[in-house]
């Protein structure tokens, strides 16, 4: 079969079910035959190559390892799934500690053994400051780190498109920005419905807030009916951020970025914007909505800069005034 490219893949975290699913995915979407899967845990990442192996995929170079030298050297492109899953009853944010301590040590990986990595892509939670974490260690480039945040906007993609009874891809335009936890911001005021606008739907402000509820809560919600956290859709989307950087189909969800935006007023965050991942990175633009969801937005961001204070008092990253002597990048 052909494939996009035939650099290296490193998948981190591959023993569990978002790493397995992500190998299975690029091998079934043709990134590369290059793939590295690496875990701490021997069985589970063991068991995962096995299990790949008996796919049979056609011309791929499945590796695993428990070695992070191993696994990170020649390493072109990234995704980690690495951190600790969330449980029922937990939000993102109680996983912020722990996390980020693996976030940094993957950063310093990143560093030491694959600083000419073209983009990696973080998806464990609290994803918006596990990533930053990784970046500041890594030494990267901002535009070369981006962070999982578009199974929000997809949610609620969702959500309308069962509200207003129409295929779900014909739900446009809507999106949520800042935050990847409680605190997202919603943009639906453009949202287009089979090329109408939402509001021809009139949806009650009692029916909204339940939408918004549902797609605020919709992680929460697929532990509670499968008794895990997700693990199909962002192995999903976060393989298709990495073929966009591949140079494959542009990635036009919102991808969490780093932004220090003087002209939009968001300084030193990761944070979900509009953007494009593509074989040159990742590029945002500022958000537009309405006076509601722009203060919803700043909310958001004001969340994330507080949870950046959190793990600079913890010591897991510097001060931001520090930042550029641990990557010269910021």
């Amino acid at each position: 079969m052909g494939f996009l490219t035939n650099e290296k893949l490193l998948i981190v975290g591959a023993g569990g079910a978002i790493g397995s699913n992500m190998a299975q995915t690029a091998l079934m979407l043709g990134l590369t035959p290059n793939i590295c899967l690496y875990d701490i845990i021997e069985p589970a990442v063991h068991g995962v190559a096995e299990e790949m192996y008996h796919c049979a995929f056609p011309g791929a170079n499945i590796t695993w390892t428990t070695d992070p030298a191993v696994a990170f050297t020649d390493a072109k492109y990234i995704i980690s799934s690495g951190g600790a899953p969330r449980k029922d009853g937990m939000t993102r944010e109680d996983l912020l500690k722990g996390n980020c301590q693996i976030a940094a040590q993957f950063g310093d990986y990143i560093k030491q053994y694959c600083p000419d990595v073209n983009h990696v892509v973080v998806i464990f939670n609290p994803a918006d400051v596990t990533a930053l974490t990784a970046l500041i260690h890594s030494g990267l480039k901002p535009n070369q780190l981006t962070s999982l945040a578009a199974l929000d906007s997809t949610r609620l993609q969702e959500q309308l498109a069962k509200e207003c009874g129409v295929q779900q891809d014909k739900v446009t335009n809507c999106y949520t920005y800042g935050g990847h936890g409680e605190q997202m911001a919603v943009f639906a005021s453009a949202a287009l419905v089979d090329g109408k606008p939402l509001s021809e739907y009139n949806i009650s402000a009692e029916r909204w807030a339940e939408i918004k509820h549902d797609t605020i809560q919709g992680g929460s919600n697929i532990i509670k009916l499968r008794g895990r956290s997700s693990f199909q859709s962002p192995a999903y989307q976060a393989v298709k951020m990495i073929e966009g950087a591949m140079g494959g189909a542009p990635f036009t969800w919102p991808a969490g970025c780093y932004v220090n935006c003087d002209k939009c007023g968001y300084k030193n965050v990761m944070m979900a914007m509009p953007t494009t991942i593509d074989a040159t990175g990742v590029h945002f633009t500022a958000p537009q909505g309405t006076e509601e969801e722009m203060a919803a937005l700043a909310s958001s961001v004001e969340h994330l800069a507080k949870m950046r204070e959190e793990i600079i008092s913890l010591g897991i990253i510097p001060a931001v005034a520090d930042w550029g002597t641990m990557n010269p990048n910021l």
